[in-house]
């Protein structure tokens, strides 16, 4: 497959880079970005963590604004970042520009309504089109761990909790925990899916949490001053489901902090070192 570098930025000692390809999952031509930490140049093969963005980013967001690079280079973490949705010609949007809704809020599944079933197929680019890509074409193993913010957050628990053993870390800022039951889930999966809610369930962690095969312990932080807190993310659904199905979860709600990236920079350390020990162990 064809990699066309879009830019390259020197960072740490490493570099970020921006690449466009094709994507045969979406049918379009998507963006992600890598970073590539110093020891990606000494010959040896690195593990990788996946960031999910959120409602309306794209890749940059994350790589511009969470500081992660520091820390990966300290660790030797190669970080990946995709778009949220398919975009460019003949990709369908939402009629009257929502944006909550078609480009920018991809929703991490995979659509089985006309006319979204083409392109938006999100969960198959995660999961299997892009780590494929990443593994042939860097200096990366198959150790793998993914992690989100909001939509992404969302995103990140399912693709987690539907592949045991792909990956061996998972963490969340502000996910959306419980999306059959909040306006922007309900809005995406009637679009996507259709409107038979049994069917919501496969895309929903708080109901995917009782049947997982591994209980992969759980990294969530959220702030309290999270306007979307109580109408639209619902940690103490997950909550509830982790507790009833004995499944590992370290939720932690933080003092004052909001929904933005200055809440993810304050915290993504931790979840850094969270990831490098599952995936160095």
């Amino acid at each position: 497959m064809t990699l066309d570098i879009v830019s390259s930025n020197k960072s740490f000692g490493g570099w970020h880079k921006r690449y466009k390809h094709r994507s045969s999952s979406l049918n379009c031509d998507m963006v992600f970005a890598v970073y590539l930490p110093p020891q990606a140049e000494q010959g040896v093969k690195l593990p990788v963590l996946y960031w999910l963005s959120g409602l309306t980013c794209t890749d940059e967001n994350f790589m511009q604004k969470a500081g992660a690079q520091r820390l990966a280079a300290e660790l030797g973490l190669v970080i990946v970042a995709p778009d949220t949705s398919p975009r460019g010609e003949g990709v369908p949007d939402d009629a009257e520009g929502a944006w909550d809704f078609g480009l920018g809020a991809g929703f991490y599944l995979n659509a089985t309504q006309e006319p979204w079933a083409r392109h938006y197929r999100m969960y198959d680019y995660v999961v299997n089109e892009l780590p494929a890509l990443i593994e042939g074409n860097f200096p990366v193993n198959d150790r793998r761990a993914i992690s989100g913010h909001s939509m992404g957050g969302h995103g990140a628990l399912i693709c987690a909790l539907k592949n045991p053993g792909r990956y061996r870390s998972v963490s969340a800022f502000s996910p959306i925990t419980n999306p059959s039951d909040c306006p922007w889930g309900e809005k995406a999966f009637t679009h996507y899916l259709g409107n038979d809610r049994a069917r919501w369930r496969e895309w929903d962690a708080s109901a995917l949490i009782a049947d997982a095969e591994e209980k992969l312990p759980l990294l969530i932080d959220q702030g309290d001053r999270d306007d979307f807190l109580e109408g639209q993310l619902k940690p103490q659904a997950l909550e509830a489901a982790a507790k009833a199905a004995g499944h590992p979860l370290t939720l932690r709600l933080q003092p004052g902090y909001d929904h933005s990236y200055y809440f993810i920079a304050s915290f993504i350390e931790d979840h850094l070192r969270h990831h490098a020990e599952a995936l160095k162990a």
